[in-house]
């Protein structure tokens, strides 16, 4: 497909991604937009121009400050949307076509936020390669994986009120920590402040409380992805997690990529993952490509210098699939909810270059990384800057998600 459009080359927002997100222009509220290239397509002014008249679509969805309602119209909606802005910007209807380029701002120019309003948020512990390296380092090589881990998709609940729009700042946490489990605990800034690679998507159908999700039915119930940066205090953590799972160390903050990448707009990129061995229950049999060929970085940049990628993985690396998750979240009946967040939980490959955390790349701090500038690192600094890229591309087709970048800043003076 062409468009009328000049769109940088190798761009992440081609005509075939169309991703949507919430944006302002300048002194105006926020709305839902659809990045292609370097713009944002105004989808609340192209309502109003009458362009999805036809499909029965109430155009009010698109001046909304989050994308929940457009989500709630349902996935045929979702497509029909998609093929008619494909539409317009292949060969736009006559009547606007003169106020095509009025209907398009510049990325840099808008103020982009949350793309949903986020009800829930679990976060799953996927990788293979991930909870083996965390294992050593806490148990021992022989005792690495726990005995339930390749029998189910472990998670924990998490914090959505603290999930925030990339370029947030987050502050450096406060928490408890203890030198020994036989030593008294202190309390001051977290030293070890790490980041994590992520996937995260977002639910786009409900299921009634008590009704299970089956795994085959389950990317109905999926409207697209963003990438995720789960921002964990390790020393808080090992301090807290025991018997209960992560607290302070977790709920601080994370990050999320602002436009979500649909389905559709994937699909080119299916594959399959990992074999599991020893074969799943039945509940969490899945047949079929059900993950995504997605390219992942990130990338560290000091206050000052120039930025380093230290880290390169891949969402096909992840042990259990989205389907599994769904499933697995829903067996007992819980409810998801259009908006609710469920994010991957650190990707890492089976290379050390591809190792998701600070925690395994350096080795619980054992070995530091040299960056660009010459400094290294065993956590994050003060001034950091954190950016996850990802992308799919075949064929001459890339699909991106734009980056996830948030900066640490010092930490806050407690109250007295």
């Amino acid at each position: 497909m062409r468009t009328w459009l000049e769109l940088p080359p190798a761009t992440d927002f081609p005509l075939e991604n169309l991703p949507y997100g919430i944006f302002a222009p300048p002194g105006k509220r926020a709305r839902v937009g659809v990045a292609i290239g370097q713009w944002v397509l105004d989808l609340k002014r192209l309502a109003k121009q009458g362009l999805f008249n036809d499909l029965k679509i109430d155009g009010r969805v698109f001046a909304k400050p989050s994308l929940n309602a457009f989500i709630g119209l349902g996935r045929a909606a979702h497509q029909a949307v998609r093929a008619r802005l494909q539409e317009f910007l292949t060969s736009p209807p006559a009547k606007i076509a003169k106020r095509g380029r009025d209907l398009l701002l510049e990325q840099s120019q808008v103020q982009l936020f949350l793309p949903v309003k986020i009800g829930d948020y679990t976060d799953f512990y996927s990788s293979l390669e991930h909870a083996t390296n965390v294992g050593k380092m806490f148990r021992g090589e022989a005792n690495a994986l726990l005995p339930n881990w390749k029998h189910l998709p472990v998670a924990y609940h998490g914090r959505s009120s603290s999930i925030v729009v990339s370029g947030t700042p987050l502050a450096r946490p406060w928490g408890q920590t203890s030198p020994g489990e036989q030593a008294a605990p202190s309390f001051g800034p977290s030293r070890a402040v790490d980041f994590e690679l992520e996937v995260a998507f977002i639910i786009g159908k409900e299921n009634p409380l008590g009704q299970p999700v089956p795994a085959a039915e389950a990317e109905d119930y999926v409207f697209g992805f963003v990438l995720f940066n789960d921002w964990s205090a390790r020393d808080l953590q090992k301090w807290e997690y025991q018997p209960l799972g992560p607290f302070l160390g977790k709920n601080f903050g994370s990050t999320i990529s602002p436009w979500v990448v649909t389905l559709d707009a994937l699909a080119p990129f299916r594959t399959t993952g990992p074999g599991q061995d020893p074969p799943v229950l039945p509940y969490l049999q899945t047949a079929g490509p059900r993950t995504f060929d997605l390219e992942l970085s990130v990338a560290i940049q000091a206050a000052q210098g120039p930025a380093t990628v230290v880290c390169r993985s891949n969402f096909k690396h992840l042990y259990w699939n989205i389907s599994q998750q769904i499933a697995h979240h829903t067996v007992n009946g819980c409810n998801l909810k259009i908006g609710d967040l469920l994010a991957s939980g650190t990707i890492s490959g089976p290379e050390p270059t591809s190792f998701g955390s600070l925690q395994e790349l350096t080795w619980g701090g054992k070995n530091p990384l040299t960056l660009a500038n010459g400094s290294q690192r065993r956590f994050l600094e003060d001034g950091d800057t954190v950016i996850l890229n990802g992308w799919a591309e075949k064929d001459g087709l890339r699909i991106g998600f734009g980056p996830a970048s948030g900066q640490l800043l010092p930490a806050r003076p407690q109250p007295a």
